[in-house]
Parts: structure tokens; sequence; C-alpha cells
């Protein structure tokens, strides 16, 4: 058992540890994950894939279903 000087020691070297598990739990990949999902907030009609922005859309659109006719909302991006 720790007396003194090295009980504190002791002490605040378990809390710095606690402190590094703390902040790392935010980075884990599901946390990742779940922000890049509220990213894509565009969703094409066609083939429900979905985009981070309007201009990726479009192109998507462009590349994927050219045969089809395009949005309203893209015709002006």
């Amino acid at each position: 058992m720790a007396r003194g000087h090295q009980k504190i020691q002791s002490q605040a070297k378990a809390q710095e540890k606690q402190q590094k598990m703390k902040k790392q739990q935010g980075h884990n990949a599901n946390e990742q994950k779940k922000a890049a999902q509220k990213a894509l907030v565009h969703v094409c009609a066609v083939c429900k894939s979905q985009m981070p922005d309007p201009k990726t859309y479009k192109q998507h659109f462009e590349n994927k279903h050219p045969k089809n006719d395009m949005p309203p909302e893209l015709k002006d991006v």
C-alpha cells in the first residue's frame, strides 16, 4: 500500500489514465459512422444512393442515370 507522496503520485497517474480513456471513447468506429451518415443529406431519387452535397448529387445523376430526367432541384446547381 502506497503512503504519502507515492500515494498522491499514484492517484494522479490513475486520474490521467482515466482521462485518456474517456477522451478515446468518442473516437470509435461506430461514432465515426454516425457522423458520416449525418453528412449524407441528399438521396438519389432513382437508386436511393446518398450524397453529401448537391454538386456530387448532380455528377452522380449525370453519370449513373443519363437517360432519366434530371430532378428540378439539380437543374440550377
